[in-house]
């Protein structure tokens, strides 16, 4: 631990959601503190985090205030505004880098990054137009996805279209906003990888999972994934070039599509991942602990799995499930503290935690 933040040191969190709730618990269990930035009143991890900073990314003396009063700073989403990102990096180290979080802000800068690194990708064209749209489609063909570049999370900022005839909708869809038309990928299952790298250069996967999604949002994730030995360690060797290549400090998440015989890689995020909250319950050591070590810079934890888990969000409605949830053996809740049930709003999720075969 000599080169470790020392214990009670205050570990900065932009973001106050979920994730951000569940990386200060981590951090409380390992004897650090945590002190959010979030622009909403009131957020879920304000419930347990130490201080919380409510304030907008443009508020430059908050920003400044914040940073002073943390030693690291990590965050619990992608898109924060470059001016913001500024500010902060010019008094505390950010982990993961900022170069992680360049390549993820923009669909078009990330599959290029990962085209480069030889992994593969949708085929992908950039769209502003509709004449760009008519020649993306007339190279990559139909059905295929329309997305923004920026901003698009839950299945949000995207249009299917199944023929040409429903290209003007989808570029209408988009308001305006820079595009990416990708093609469809043929999949039988989607995987996702939670990986971690230290400030050492130490990496640590966990084992892939298995996602469902449905109306764009993750509805579960099943632990083992339906995959062979071989495709296993390919997409863990896939998440570790992408997290060295990026010399990246702290959890991300990679998402895979299984093609027969080969995997394409849909996503990156860089962050701690919906799809690895199985872990809490499969592991000793979980991802938000994995992330906190290595953004203080502690050793790694062993991340292998103990159990085979089914972790299934609690989305608007299923929040009525949770009296039977409570009832029920081998289940381990997880709530979010969210005051208000709303269609589509992640409220928790649970984990079906069996022992490993």
């Amino acid at each position: 631990m000599t080169d470790a933040l020392p214990l009670g040191s205050i570990i900065g969190i932009l973001g106050g959601g979920q994730l951000g709730r569940m990386l200060s618990v981590a951090a409380s269990r390992l004897g650090y503190k945590t002190h959010i930035f979030e622009p909403g009143a009131n957020p879920p991890a304000g419930q347990v985090a130490d201080q919380v900073t409510t304030a907008v990314y443009e508020d430059e003396a908050a920003l400044l205030a914040f940073a002073q009063s943390v030693d690291v700073i990590t965050y619990e989403f992608e898109n924060i505004p470059t001016a913001a990102l500024d500010i902060l990096e010019a008094h505390r180290s950010i982990r993961p880098g900022r170069e992680a979080l360049r390549v993820s802000q923009d669909r078009i800068t990330e599959k290029e990054f990962l085209s480069e690194l030889g992994l593969e990708v949708a085929p992908f064209a950039a769209v502003q137009t509709a004449d760009d749209l008519h020649a993306a489609l007339e190279k990559i063909g139909t059905p295929s996805i329309l997305k923004t570049r920026r901003f698009g999370y839950d299945g949000k900022g995207q249009a299917r279209i199944n023929s040409a005839a429903d290209a003007a909708a989808a570029l209408s869809d988009m308001a305006g906003s820079p595009s990416v038309l990708e093609g469809f990928v043929k999949f039988s299952h989607e995987i996702s990888v939670i990986a971690a790298r230290g400030l050492n250069g130490e990496v640590a996967c966990f084992d892939p999972g298995e996602n469902v999604h449905v109306g764009g949002i993750l509805r579960t994730t099943t632990v083992p994934a339906t995959l062979p030995a071989r495709l296993r360690m390919d997409a863990v060797f896939i998440a570790s070039r992408i997290l060295n290549a990026l010399e990246y400090v702290g959890v991300m998440g990679v998402e895979l599509f299984v093609t027969g015989n080969t995997l394409v890689v849909n996503e990156i995020a860089p962050r701690v991942h919906n799809s690895g909250h199985w872990t809490q319950n499969g592991c000793a050591v979980d991802q938000f602990e994995q992330h906190i070590r290595a953004v203080v810079g502690l050793p790694l934890g062993d991340g292998k799995r103990h159990s085979d888990v089914v972790m299934e969000n609690l989305i608007g409605d299923d929040m009525d499930k949770v009296p039977a949830l409570l009832q029920e053996p081998h289940v381990a809740l997880h709530l979010y503290g969210k005051a208000e049930t709303k269609s589509g709003r992640k409220m928790g999720h649970f984990n079906r935690v069996a022992p490993s075969a």
